[in-house]
């Protein structure tokens, strides 16, 4: 059974910015996450790893492969 994070104390939350956006560069992979702070919970991720983006891109570990996660997690954030 997983238990949630406790919450933060709302003094502490209302200074911090409510997402975060956190990128992990591998050697192989690019993934990107929005984790919304309060809550600790990941709001939308994206990955070269996804198989919906593997036939568009050239490389899965170069700044055109970073630019294509981005530009599909704002897309995946506007729905």
């Amino acid at each position: 059974m997983v238990t949630p994070p406790p919450a933060r104390a709302p003094a502490i939350t209302k200074f911090l910015k409510p997402y975060i956006l956190k990128m992990n560069f591998t050697n192989n992979f690019v993934s990107a996450q929005v984790i919304h702070t309060p809550s600790t919970t990941v709001t939308c991720s994206a990955s070269s790893q996804e198989k919906l983006l593997r036939p568009s891109m050239e490389s899965t570990r170069d700044v055109a492969a970073a630019a294509k996660i981005g530009k599909l997690l704002g897309e995946r954030l506007l729905v």
